[in-house]
């Protein structure tokens, strides 16, 4: 079974100024849901992928990760510590057990399994119960990246019409893209975790089409040649890393990219609908 994107983790230290940003380039976000373990998010729903601009709310909450078990909160406010954007990059389940049979048949590193529920806040101002079944894995080669699926419990409680529509005319996931020195490294990891062990591997990098978007991994001068100088310039940190995310918009008549300078880590592409 080869699997899509589902979503992508953007992990901020301010969520309020995170909201005034996305929203002012025409993007719908959710009220703000928190978790248990001290995280707070605004979602941006899109056609079964959506984006979890993600903050620390309550560090005191944060369980440590512990022999086999993934820490969420952990991952996350380490990750803040060295520098804001995307964090993890998730892919849809429709087993959670079959996931994790997949991931340890193909030699992954693989987390306990992780489940929870919790209140969603409507545009309305009602609420819906929502649920989710994780499995998190990890590439060695990539240990600032978080890897997980994710089984959505109730869907219909989740996807909401008022949530869909976005004033820019963003509408699916189009890439994802990462940066590694050399990509090549990771093309075993990658296919065992999305299942997708037909890629195209040129000098430049990896790309792996998904059911829904593609995945691609690319050098960093490859990355420089696609998207520009000023995309590249604002990489940070250490590599590899999820660097952009592409969103095919509705009505638009020629791509536009935000650099990740100017949207809290992670560089957008705005592409026409074809």
């Amino acid at each position: 079974m080869v699997r899509g994107l589902d979503h992508l983790v953007v992990a901020v230290k301010d969520l309020d100024a995170a909201f005034q940003t996305w929203t002012a380039l025409g993007f719908t976000m959710t009220p703000v849901n928190r978790h248990a373990w001290g995280t707070a998010n605004r979602l941006i729903q899109l056609d079964g992928f959506f984006i979890e601009v993600l903050s620390v709310a309550d560090q005191e909450l944060i369980q440590e990760a512990e022999g086999q078990a993934f820490s969420f909160g952990a991952f996350n406010r380490d990750f803040l510590v060295k520098r804001e954007g995307a964090s993890m990059l998730v892919l849809e389940s429709r087993d959670p057990g079959q996931d994790r049979d997949d991931f340890v048949k193909a030699g992954l590193e693989v987390f306990e399994p992780f489940s929870f529920e919790r209140t969603a806040n409507l545009a309305d101002g009602s609420t819906a119960r929502v649920g989710f079944d994780l499995t998190f894995l990890r590439d060695p080669l990539a240990p600032g990246i978080g890897y997980f699926t994710c089984h959505n419990r109730f869907p219909e409680n989740f996807w909401k019409p008022a949530f869909l529509s976005h004033d820019n005319g963003a509408q699916s996931v189009e890439a994802v893209y990462l940066v590694a020195e050399d990509p090549s490294d990771h093309h075993e990891f990658l296919g065992g975790f999305t299942g997708q062990r037909e890629m195209r591997a040129t000098s430049l990098g990896l790309e792996l089409v998904t059911p829904r978007g593609k995945i691609s991994v690319l050098t960093p001068r490859a990355y420089r040649g696609l998207l520009g100088e000023d995309a590249a310039g604002a990489l940070d940190g250490d590599l590899p890393q999820i660097a952009a995310l592409e969103i095919s918009c509705a009505g638009l008549e020629e791509a536009r990219i935000i650099p990740a300078s100017k949207l809290f880590g992670l560089t957008l592409i705005l592409s026409p609908s074809v």
